[in-house]
């Protein structure tokens, strides 16, 4: 059976319901499934638990999801980019569960492991540590996380070749390979879909068993977070 959909909205056909939990890939507005976020965008879907590393910016990423309600939780990490986050925090409209970065990616890769909790001292003596488990290891206390797991993961790839093995490209990579095994169901949008064989096995980085839909992007505006130039002289 093909993996291959031909577009964002094809992938999505069938899976989106309110209140479930969706992992979305990028890192800033790096690696992001900028398809995927405008098809759940016009799906209208809500009350959505999204675990992501950040919320894009207010008109771009999974900011547009924010600004047309459809999120009802964050877990994330950076939130600092995204004013209508900001908004909907101090208003109570949205619940946040803020991460240190290294615990978030690791709860996720344990999700995706089958590991359901780990211990690390990132966090101890911090309110991030408050309500959690504490235990001593070799006389140094730390604090247990549990796993990330989801509904759907939605992550963006360079490359892939028909049986969905996919290559990230450089940075873009983040979060994608890590989302694409926690999740019951992983959405992956590339550049560019090649035929078998086409791709240096020892390169992939997540493999096809992974992928469960898998289409060719289009428009791809990868936007910069926030601009910094010099002055012309």
């Amino acid at each position: 059976m093909s993996k291959i959909c031909n577009n964002a909205s094809e992938a999505i056909e069938g899976l989106l319901k309110d209140g479930m939990t969706i992992m979305a890939g990028g890192f800033g507005l790096c690696g992001i499934p900028e398809n995927l976020i405008d098809a759940i965008n016009a799906s209208g879907v809500k009350d959505l638990t999204v675990i992501s590393n950040n919320c894009g910016i207010d008109d771009f990423g999974l900011g547009i999801l924010l600004a047309n309600g459809q999120i009802k939780k964050m877990i994330a990490s950076y939130v600092g980019e995204n004013k209508i986050f900001e908004k909907q925090f101090l208003d109570g409209t949205l619940q946040v569960e803020l991460n240190p970065q290294g615990t978030l990616a690791e709860r996720i890769r344990a999700g995706g492991a089958g590991i359901p909790a780990f211990y690390t001292k990132t966090g101890v003596g911090t309110i991030v540590a408050e309500g959690k488990e504490l235990k001593k290891f070799n006389g140094e206390t730390y604090v247990m996380e549990t796993a990330l797991t989801a509904d759907i993961a939605i992550i963006k790839g360079w490359k892939a070749d028909k049986s969905g093995n996919v290559i990230y490209n450089k940075t873009a990579r983040n979060f994608n390979p890590i989302m694409a095994t926690a999740a019951k169901i992983t959405l992956c949008e590339v550049e560019e879909i090649v035929d078998l064989g086409e791709l240096d096995p020892n390169n992939i980085h997540t493999p096809g068993i992974y992928i469960d839909r898998l289409f060719k992007g289009k428009n791809y505006q990868k936007r910069i977070e926030k601009l910094t130039v010099r002055e012309r002289a």
